[in-house]
């Protein structure tokens, strides 16, 4: 049987222990009219396995768009993840939210998330941790990243995509964003290490936002095995660079790790904290940035005309160098079209979905009552495709990101926004540009499944089949 429906299944058991609570719920309700117009769905799991199965079958924006137009187009009331909860929509959905994020919200992971990274639970709220994680991403460090991420691009395509004539997309670009997370976070890049750590970090993510029912065979279950094994690893990582840097033997920049354990909150941090917020960290950027390279060789090798734009702009920024020159931060400012080009495809296959904030206080929005300690949930599914932000919003069009075209504030947001906007989002636009690079300068690319649809896992995007792609090197 499917894990999936496995779980479903030990659910509707925990559904009748718990009806005394749905009673409590529907109490509540029938005192305050005035919270938002919606739904409950069924007894404690509410409306999860709609949310869930909408994704699951290709088409998530349906679970957020059916709702906006049977109940409002602002904000409606659900329950998602055994918690109420209110979906804003629109961009004056997610300015309010971005906007009082440490206000009247703040950020909040679902339970089942705390369960696998334990430390995540009292370290969410933790202003210093925050700041620490964008001072690793400032663009003084970031100009460092880049000949690193070219090294680590040169070698993984020599070594996994040349000589092949078909390649699964999804797998390459999985090595090659897990290969990148290794050598930049703890500059490790042995094979043996990085395959015995990779295979963890697959059962991790489509854990984290399961339903949190901790049984045999269930990727709850095996997100929590894998989550105390990787934590296991890195600790003993964590323990030995801070010898070596009491020693002398490691340079306090060498790498992020180095800098973490150098910063004044870092110092105070235990080494199985350091070691999940680097775990926090890889999770966020290396499954959504190889979700974002996959979806955009889907769509290279589909539109001839957008590859022959970014092939033509890539040749010229390789003229420019020596052929032993390393690509540099310079050069990737470089990549206008080709920025615009990934850009076009994280509106269209955004890597997240959206994610939580939890109320800290009672307030209003648009006229309804938001109680303390609900969830609220901001969608890119409301605006990103939504006709009435982007003209034919089903057409991969570049051009929408020109800097002479603007955009309507707060209906594009791949990264989020306000304090919890992704502090990795510069790092994932090198990565993806030196990815870029590299692919159009070496083949050209033709899909084996010309029809291939596109699924959801629970937490990124991904193709049923994985991708495959007849790869034709260009000539000398």
């Amino acid at each position: 049987m499917d894990i999936f429906y496995a779980s479903l299944l030990s659910l509707f058991v925990v559904v009748i222990s718990c009806s005394l609570r749905f009673g409590f719920f529907i109490s509540k309700l029938a005192v305050d009219t005035k919270l938002p117009p919606g739904g409950r769905g069924w007894p404690v799991i509410g409306e999860t396995i709609e949310f869930v199965t909408a994704g699951r079958k290709g088409h998530p924006e349906k679970f957020i768009v059916d709702r906006m137009t049977k109940f409002s187009r602002h904000v409606f009331r659900t329950s998602l993840m055994l918690e109420d909860a209110a979906v804003f929509c629109g961009p004056e959905g997610n300015k309010f939210l971005f906007s009082n994020d440490n206000k009247l919200v703040q950020f909040w992971v679902p339970a089942s998330v705390k369960k696998i990274i334990p430390s995540v639970k009292g370290l969410q709220n933790e202003k210093t941790v925050p700041k620490m994680i964008r001072n690793l991403f400032k663009p003084e460090a970031l100009r460092e990243y880049v000949p690193i991420m070219d090294m680590v691009a040169q070698k993984h395509f020599e070594t996994r995509w040349e000589g092949n004539d078909q390649i699964l997309t999804h797998k390459l670009t999985k090595n090659f964003t897990f290969l990148v997370a290794c050598k930049i976070f703890f500059g490790i890049d042995e094979p043996e290490w990085v395959n015995k750590l990779s295979v963890p970090f697959e059962r991790l993510a489509p854990g984290l936002f399961s339903i949190p029912i901790n049984l045999p065979g269930t990727l709850f279950r095996r997100a929590i095995n894998a989550g105390a094994f990787i934590n296991k690893e890195l600790t003993a990582i964590v323990k030995k660079r801070k010898s070596d840097l009491a020693d002398g033997k490691a340079s306090p920049t060498q790498d992020i790790l180095s800098l973490m354990l150098c910063d004044d909150y870092g110092r105070l941090m235990t080494d199985s904290e350091v070691a999940d917020v680097i775990m926090g960290m890889i999770i966020g950027g290396y499954d959504s940035t190889s979700s974002t390279c996959t979806f955009i060789v889907k769509y290279l090798a589909e539109l001839p005309e957008i590859y022959e734009g970014v092939y033509k702009e890539q040749t010229e920024i390789a003229k420019s160098k020596k052929s032993t020159e390393l690509l540099n931060w310079e050069d990737l400012s470089k990549m206008k079209y080709s920025w615009n080009v990934a850009c076009e495809v994280l509106r269209l296959v955004p890597p997240t979905q959206g994610t939580f904030r939890e109320a800290i206080s009672d307030f209003t929005y648009k006229g309804y009552s938001i109680p303390k300690g609900w969830k609220l949930y901001w969608s890119t599914n409301s605006t990103h495709k939504n006709p009435d932000f982007f003209h034919e919003p089903k057409k991969f069009d570049p051009s929408r990101f020109d800097s002479k075209v603007p955009i309507t504030p707060y209906t594009y947001v791949p990264f989020g926004g306000g304090a919890h906007l992704c502090p990795g989002k510069e790092f994932a636009r090198l990565e993806i540009l030196v990815f870029i690079h590299h692919l159009v300068r070496r083949f050209k690319l033709k899909k084996v499944i010309p029809n291939e649809d596109v699924i959801f896992n629970q937490v990124q995007p991904k193709l049923a089949k994985g991708l495959p792609i007849h790869l034709h090197p260009h000539k000398p």
